[in-house]
């Protein structure tokens, strides 16, 4: 799938996170409409499966424009308050791991 600069970022990347999300932000959609989606571990999907770190990195980027890889987004969305896994017992078998790292992280987006 190509990001918001028409480039291809490989599953799993803060760039792949970052870059398909702009889209949805520059056409259309409010950041505080905006979640990012994602597996909670490695049985949850063949792949894309991040750590939570990169997850929270990713929001970084997209709310302050730090954290990020090599795609940049041309501004900030400070709004932004969204990740979800589509796979809690995933993140169960894994202790939580997702959801005690990622949770924390999104009160201290602006």
């Amino acid at each position: 799938m190509l990001g918001c600069d028409q480039k291809v970022y490989s599953q799993g990347s803060v760039d792949f996170m970052t870059a398909l999300a702009c889209i949805q932000l520059e056409n259309g959609l409010r950041p505080d409409q905006v979640a990012l989606g994602l597996p909670a571990g490695p049985g949850a999907a063949g792949g894309g499966v991040v750590s939570p770190g990169t997850v929270t990195g990713a929001l970084n980027c997209l709310a302050r424009r730090t954290d990020c890889g090599s795609f940049v987004p041309s501004r900030t969305y400070p709004d932004i308050r969204g990740a979800m896994t589509w796979s809690i017992n995933w993140d169960a078998a894994n202790n939580w791991n997702f959801s005690r790292t990622v949770k924390p992280f999104l009160a201290t987006l602006p």
